[in-house]
């Protein structure tokens, strides 16, 4: 039991640092998007990221409906941590109020445990994510090309971040955050393939977040 406790604190510790990392295809998490935000419910990308010592991963990012103000979205990515393999699958809702974004809901799953709803702040620290609607804001327009990727060949508009921190690709035809190709110091995106007609992948109720159904989970352990 108290190993299973320890395994618990892990994850409990590496799920909220994701859900507050603001970290740049770290892979601890979704990476922040710089675009253009125009959610299409159904719509979204697949992108293969490539970190700086080479190592790829897979995302595909969906609009899978509405509440309020507010979209979900659901982000896929693949999981090999100890006896977890398979997606991880993170449902945001995202409310865009002017020039930011802001997720104040998620709901994870992980592969081999129950959907759970995650909280929004742990010891006063609130882990509700924020980021910029419109790169138009930091960056430069390098002006318009068209460029081919994975996806297909597309009419961008190209940004240089005026931080230096990279350039990034842009159009309408891809959603949620338009990214057709990023290209960083330390990182790349580049979309694979466009997304129609996505659905919800949790389709059962979330329970509240449990960090010993996870630790359980994590230590091939059944509770």
């Amino acid at each position: 039991m108290k190993s299973i406790r320890r395994v618990a604190i892990c994850a409990a510790t590496f799920l909220l640092a994701a859900i507050g990392a603001n970290a740049q295809m770290g892979f601890g998490g979704p990476p922040t998007m710089r675009g253009v935000f125009h959610p299409t419910v159904g719509n979204g990308a697949v992108y293969e990221m490539t970190a700086k010592d080479g190592k790829k991963t897979t995302m595909e990012i969906d609009v899978v409906g509405k509440e309020g103000d507010g979209v979900w979205m659901e982000i896929t990515m693949a999981m090999n941590q100890g006896s977890m393999t398979g997606d991880m699958i993170m449902k945001t809702l995202t409310v865009a109020t002017g020039p930011n974004a802001q997720t104040s809901k998620m709901i994870m799953k992980l592969p081999n445990t129950p959907a759970m709803e995650m909280p929004t702040s742990t010891g006063g620290r609130s882990h509700e994510k924020v980021q910029p609607t419109d790169i138009r804001s930091s960056a430069e327009d390098a002006g318009s090309e068209s460029i081919t990727v994975p996806a297909g060949t597309f009419t961008c508009e190209h940004y240089h971040m005026k931080d230096g921190s990279g350039d990034v690709w842009v159009t309408d035809k891809i959603s949620p955050w338009g990214v057709a190709k990023y290209q960083g110091q330390d990182s790349s995106m580049v979309a694979m393939k466009v997304v129609t007609g996505a659905t919800d992948k949790i389709t059962e109720k979330p329970i509240p977040f449990d960090p010993m159904k996870l630790g359980a989970a994590m230590s091939g352990k059944q509770q």
